[in-house]
């Protein structure tokens, strides 16, 4: 355990932290940096008096950075510079008193500490002058010019500097809420940059990101984050620029906000896992001086008035790092909205499309934050009122009494709890905007990382879903969409060539379908082609060369592990290892996922699944005295079949001719270890389900109606079990277990050369 603190370090910690939030303060726009400027250099020389028996460095540094506060509040010495060099030794110096404190050797100065606060030629003839040589041999300083333009390296350990997540006295559910609101306000800031990159002067966008910034720029400040407060006020001064018409936001611009935004995102999730448990206590690197210096240099540039509302920003030749542009319109209320992303190359500007919603207004409804486990709870409880109510509907039915008074009474019962069986689901559900909203961005970097020119179209946004199905969708998704901007659409020179526009188009959509929710990923790429697709599946030792598929099937094998078509492994494919995790995770929320393509016009996903995990509605099936559940959404049909439509094949087993289509039969009862009373297929029925385009015959003793059951985990009893994916309490009281088909669909052995 480290000693207690001595008064002077005490106050010398004291005054450090109040140095940062005069940090945050700073105007570089306002000769001597404003009020915070005249503050600084007293607060530093009382730091300066507070270190009396501090080491060396510590004072010889807090010499340096006093002097040049004076002389930046004289107005003898540039501001911008100052700021930049400061943010560096605040975070050296928070390390090195902490260091003193315990008693441990001091950490290394950093480059950009050593060589001292640079002096700008603007600011008079002493800018030229060298700041005061540090009295001691490992810190010198000297003057450094103000570097050139460039794209921020977030990746360069230079840029970075280690920052604190967690405060030592952070209150954990302030920091459970700072981190619920940042997530809010960080979306917002996506989204409203991607529109201001096609429409720069739109104010309302523009004003809505600068009031999140400001409010992320408070909340930092009520938490004590020194640094992420200070790099939301200078992206804020940025944005204030743009507000009175003295900066455009170009593409650089555009680049460095999007860099602070996931800066903060990557701060926020490192505090939330910190709040959690893990590794508390453990800073971060993050690229904050990287960020303040671009933007200093921003600001520091000539000013330049920005364009009128609606009109375009002219081109920038673009460096061979830069990411390309994706043009977002505002202020349209048809319901698709599209992101247009042009080559990383310079190209003539078109107009925005008309049909983009800019950032919504907050619902001026009232809304409370719940926490997720109090709203796991209800619906459990929910749940429970359901299966109680089917029970005694279904026991007063067996003991059927001439009374109107109790059965109109029990359907009063029924038709309220179903109400509130759906208010409390409706809890769950959120749309799936904000997950569709991410996309946007994704396909800007990816696009331009592939030097594409790609246009997404978002559909159906506010269709909602489960919030714990929203969550499991999003990697797909995102997996999809860099396949489809990889794989599918072609290079504008290619596209030109096959006579279709330079600008691909991926489209996004969401709708109501049968009581399932259908999202669809459609592109106008070059398509799959299913011969090139088995070569692959034959050359990477899938299937055999002898193997007989059909075309669809031959697209089903994009989804086996290993499979890839890529020639080269790239950061984006070439691994193999991708689709098959989509359909897994596609399937772990009782989803399907479809494909349906044509060389030369493009590929589409089409995934369905349930709108919640809660409840589903099943078949329920009688095997023998036992009761199963089987998922609507897996059943295509059901039959009774004639002794002439089973047949039996060496190494395939048992086939049941299901219009003209050989389709594996499996006896349920033998499966599970139930006495089927059905010892032929044409004594029983046989309900087909399927698993993509994978099917199989169920064979079950009878059909006994179609229910919506409430899912039960199964207990330590079936945890090795295959084929069961949850557990219902039916009507009887009795518990019937639910199928999972997709694993019974693809038991072995394998059916070769058919669809199952």
């Amino acid at each position: 355990m480290a000693p207690e603190s001595s008064p002077p370090l005490e106050s010398a910690r004291q005054l450090l932290q109040q140095v940062g939030l005069e940090m945050a303060f700073l105007d570089p726009a306002t000769a001597g940096g404003g009020p915070a400027g005249t503050a600084l250099g007293g607060l530093l020389a009382d730091l300066f008096a507070a270190c009396a028996s501090a080491p060396d460095p510590i004072r010889s540094l807090i010499a340096v950075a006093r002097d040049h506060a004076l002389r930046i509040a004289t107005g003898s010495a540039a501001v911008i510079p100052f700021i930049d060099w400061l943010t560096g030794w605040h975070a050296w110096m928070e390390a090195a008193v902490t260091a003193w404190d315990r008693g441990q050797p001091l950490p290394a100065v950093p480059q950009i500490v050593a060589a001292g606060p640079a002096a700008s030629p603007e600011a008079g003839s002493s800018a030229n002058t060298a700041p005061p040589t540090v009295a001691t041999p490992s810190v010198t300083t000297q003057a450094v010019a103000v570097p050139a333009p460039r794209r921020i390296d977030l990746d360069d350990p230079a840029g970075c500097q280690d920052v604190a997540v967690l405060p030592d006295d952070a209150d954990p559910e302030l920091v459970r809420l700072f981190c619920e609101d940042s997530q809010d306000l960080l979306r917002d800031i996506e989204q409203g940059v991607l529109v201001l990159e096609t429409n720069p002067g739109d104010p309302d966008t523009l004003a809505t990101v600068f009031r999140a910034f400001h409010t992320f720029k408070g909340n930092a400040g009520l938490m004590k984050l020194a640094a992420v407060q200070r790099l939301a006020h200078d992206v804020e001064s940025l944005l204030d620029a743009a507000r009175r018409g003295t900066r455009v936001l170009d593409r650089e611009a555009i680049d460095v906000i999007l860099a602070a935004a996931d800066t903060f995102s990557q701060f926020v999730a490192e505090m939330n896992r910190q709040l959690e448990g893990g590794t508390p206590g453990r800073p971060l690197s993050l690229p904050v001086p990287a960020i303040l210096s671009a933007v200093a240099r921003l600001l520091a540039s000539p000013p330049v008035r920005a364009p009128a509302r609606g009109a375009v920003p002219p081109a920038l030749p673009p460096t061979p790092h830069e990411t390309a542009e994706q043009p977002l319109a505002a202020n349209a209320p048809a319901p698709a909205s599209e992101a247009v992303v042009p080559p990383p190359t310079p190209a003539a500007p078109t107009p925005a499309p008309a049909n983009t919603p800019a950032i919504t207004p907050p619902s001026a409804a009232a809304s409370i934050r719940v926490d997720t486990q109090k709203l796991d709870g209800l619906i459990d409880l929910v749940g429970e009122l359901v299966i109680a109510q089917s029970m005694v509907v279904q026991g007063t039915a067996a003991h059927r009494q001439a009374d109107d008074h109790v059965a109109h009474a029990l359907g009063r019962l029924r038709s309220i709890t179903t109400d509130l069986q759906r208010t409390a689901l409706a809890l769950r559900m959120v749309p799936i905007r904000g997950t569709f909203q991410k996309m946007a961005r994704l396909v800007r970097d990816t696009a331009a990382e592939l030097g594409k020119d790609v246009r997404l179209v978002l559909e159906g946004e506010e269709t909602e879903l489960d919030r714990t199905v929203i969550e499991q969708i999003g990697d797909p998704l995102v997996h999809m969409i860099r396949n489809a901007i990889d794989h599918g659409i072609e290079p504008p020179a290619a596209r030109a060539a096959a006579g279709k526009p330079p600008a691909g188009t991926i489209r996004l959509s969401a709708f109501h379908q049968g009581g399932f929710v259908v999202i669809r990923i459609a592109d106008d790429g070059h398509g799959l082609d299913p011969a090139r697709i088995r070569a692959k599946a034959v050359e990477r030792g899938l299937i055999g060369a002898d193997a007989v598929l059909d075309d669809r099937d031959a697209l089903e094998l994009i989804f086996a592990a290993g499979f890839s078509t890529a020639e080269q492994v790239t950061g984006l494919s070439g691994r193999g290892v991708g689709m098959d995790v989509v359909r897994r995770n596609i399937e772990g929320v009782r989803g399907k996922v479809e494909i349906d393509s044509a060389i030369g016009a493009g590929t589409t996903f089409t995934i369905s699944m349930p709108l919640t995990l809660a409840i589903i509605e099943g078949l329920i099936v009688a095997v023998g005295d036992q009761r199963f559940v089987v998922p609507t959404l897996s059943v295509r049909e059901s039959l009774r079949p004639l002794p002439a439509d089973v047949s039996t094949v060496h190494g395939r087993g048992e086939l049941i001719n299901v219009r003209g289509r050989l389709v594996p039969l499996l006896r349920l009862g033998p499966h599970v270890g139930a006495a089927a009373r059905a010892a032929a297929p044409a004594d029983g029925i046989v309900v087909v389900i399927e698993a993509g385009q994978e099917c199989r015959g169920l064979l079950v003793d009878d059909l006994l109606g179609k229910q919506e059951v409430v899912i039960k985990s199964l207990g330590e009893t079936f945890a090795g079990r295959r084929g069961f994916a949850g557990a219902a309490i039916l009507g009887d009281g009795r518990v019937g277990l639910i199928l999972d088909t997709n694993t019974l669909v693809r038991l072995r052995p394998p059916v070769a050369g058919s669809a199952a």
